[in-house]
C-alpha cells in the first residue's frame, strides 16, 4: 500500500463545526436578554410590548430591588442620574402582595417619574 503525505488540510470538517457552533449562540443569545433576573410575571390579556428603551426595575419575591442588573439599595440615588420623562417599567413578581407593587410604584411617581407602568406575560 502507497502512503503519501497530505499536501493541503482539509479544513471542512472545521468549517461544519463552526457553523453549527454559531447557530448555538445566536438561537440561545435572544433567550439571555429577555431578563437575567428571575421572575414570575402575572399574566395579561392586553400585556404590549415597550415602544422605547424605559428603565425597568426587577422587584423580587424577596423583596429585592433592581434597575437593570445592578441592585438598588437607594432608590432616589439611583434614579437621579435619569430624566423624569423616561418611561419605568416595574417587572414584579407575581407571588408579591399588591401592595408592595403599589407602594413601590407610588415610590417611583413620588420622584417625579409619572409613566410607571407593570411588565406582564400573556396567558
Amino acid at each position: 500500500m502507497d502512503e503519501r503525505e497530505f499536501d493541503e488540510i482539509n479544513v471542512v470538517p472545521l468549517v461544519d463545526v463552526m457553523l453549527v457552533l454559531l447557530a448555538i449562540v445566536l438561537t440561545t443569545a435572544s433567550f439571555v436578554a429577555s431578563g437575567r433576573i428571575p421572575v414570575q410575571l402575572p399574566q395579561a390579556r392586553s400585556a404590549q410590548p415597550p415602544q422605547r428603551s424605559p428603565l425597568v426595575l426587577t422587584y423580587t419575591h424577596e423583596r429585592r430591588l433592581y434597575l437593570g442588573d445592578a441592585t438598588v439599595d437607594n432608590l432616589p440615588a439611583a434614579l437621579a442620574a435619569h430624566s423624569r420623562d423616561e418611561s419605568v417599567v416595574v417587572r414584579a413578581d407575581g407571588r408579591l402582595a399588591l401592595a408592595d407593587f403599589v407602594e413601590l410604584a407610588d415610590r417611583v411617581r413620588s420622584l417625579g417619574f409619572e409613566r410607571v407602568s407593570v411588565e406582564v406575560r400573556r396567558p
